[in-house]
């Protein structure tokens, strides 16, 4: 199969993994109305079509949370990747090295942040679920920062967990049901890489919080560990033991931006987690206009949820991001052709941002604006 687009990756995907494992990361929350909107919202987005300008050269260098990047995108964090493709945490974040962008490793990764580390030999960054055991939190920034991680992600909108669907209807769970057995025995390359590859364990977590010492007592920890209680002094807190600045991932609200800006925040994620928390919650790029009207130049943005291209990454530069995480597509990817689909697909959005600047007049990102984007309805 020839492949020129995310889309390509996508239908790969589906064919590739077992479903209850796809339809974790193809799905959101309720009637995953948000899960919609987060992608079909950016081609709402019209992009200024000009000529007549000199674009032989297009640089598309950019910086996010003060690192420089050969593109203005990360590899959002995302729980599970290491199942996806067998040691995908690790696929995932050479990929990002040897292009030049930032990774961001999760809480719930498969690999450890000590592993991944180990496996890159260079700094990346690191997302954090706050839980109840706040020993365990506090342990798990100390390993971020003895790691080497340079920038620490706090995720803020997991105080509940949104109802998803697919995955109660699936079972999802490590052990799988015979259903989902059955359904395996159709993947044969993701079947004898996963029984072939190392063995599957939550490095973050197992041996590390109370009481989890295995892949059951994880399950049942993750599922009570949520905490509800996460309020702006934790946030507070987090900043003083990780001694230095945090990112603030899950904001869609000006008024919560704005809380984040007058406590010292530098850079916030607009995010929805990918439509799977709070279903109806609107679209990531039709709130980043107005949060970024709301903070100006106080906070920067990242936006994520709904990037699929080249276009999208654009479109959301013009609308006020410094740069985009890319969560499913980097799933489809990954799970598609392993750690070369992460090259690929990293070659292809850097060629259709390159094209979409030349097509808009542009040669550099910072060039562009709100001008050159705009509503064809709607916002």
């Amino acid at each position: 199969m020839t492949i020129t687009c995310t889309e390509d990756f996508r239908r790969l995907y589906k064919a590739r993994v077992p479903k209850m494992f796809h339809d974790y990361a193809e799905s959101g929350s309720y009637t995953e109305s948000t899960f919609r909107c987060n992608e079909s919202d950016f081609t709402r987005l019209n992009i200024r079509q000009r000529v007549g300008v000199d674009i032989s050269e297009i640089d598309t260098r950019a910086q996010m949370a003060g690192e420089d990047a050969a593109l203005p995108v990360a590899f959002a964090p995302v729980g599970m990747l290491g199942i996806q493709n067998i040691g995908g945490e690790i696929k995932v974040a050479q990929a990002a090295k040897q292009k030049g962008v930032p990774f961001i490793l999760s809480t719930m990764s498969v690999a450890s942040v000590e592993q991944v580390a180990k496996a890159t030999g260079a700094p990346f960054w690191f997302q954090l679920y706050v839980v109840k055991d706040r020993d365990f939190v506090r342990d798990m920034i100390h390993r971020a920062k003895a790691s080497g991680c340079s920038q620490l992600v706090v995720t803020m909108d997991l105080a509940m967990l949104g109802q998803r669907h697919k995955d109660v209807k699936n079972k999802l769970s490590i052990r799988p049901t015979l259903k989902n057995l059955i359904n395996i025995a159709t993947k044969p390359r993701w079947a004898y890489d996963f029984v072939s590859g190392p063995a599957v364990s939550f490095g973050n977590v197992v041996g590390h919080a109370k009481g989890v010492d295995d892949l059951a007592s994880l399950l049942t920890w993750a599922a009570e560990m949520v905490d509800p209680a996460l309020d702006w002094d934790d946030i507070a807190w987090i900043r003083k033991e990780w001694g230095g600045p945090v990112i603030l991932k899950g904001i869609m609200d000006v008024e919560d931006a704005r809380i984040a800006a007058d406590m010292g925040i530098e850079t916030i994620v607009v995010s929805n987690h990918g439509g799977r928390q709070l279903d109806g919650a609107g679209s990531t790029i039709s709130w980043l206009p107005k949060i970024a009207d709301a903070v100006g130049d106080r906070v920067e943005l990242l936006l994520d949820s709904g990037v699929r291209t080249g276009m999208d990454i654009f479109r959301a530069r013009g609308l006020g991001a410094s740069g985009v995480l890319l969560g499913r597509a980097m799933v489809y990817a990954l799970g598609a052709q392993g750690k070369p689909g992460v090259d690929r697909l990293l070659t292809l959005l850097e060629k259709e941002l390159r094209t979409t600047m030349g097509l808009a007049g542009k040669t550099r990102l910072g060039d562009i604006g709100r001008g050159d984007v705009y509503w064809s309805e709607g916002p």
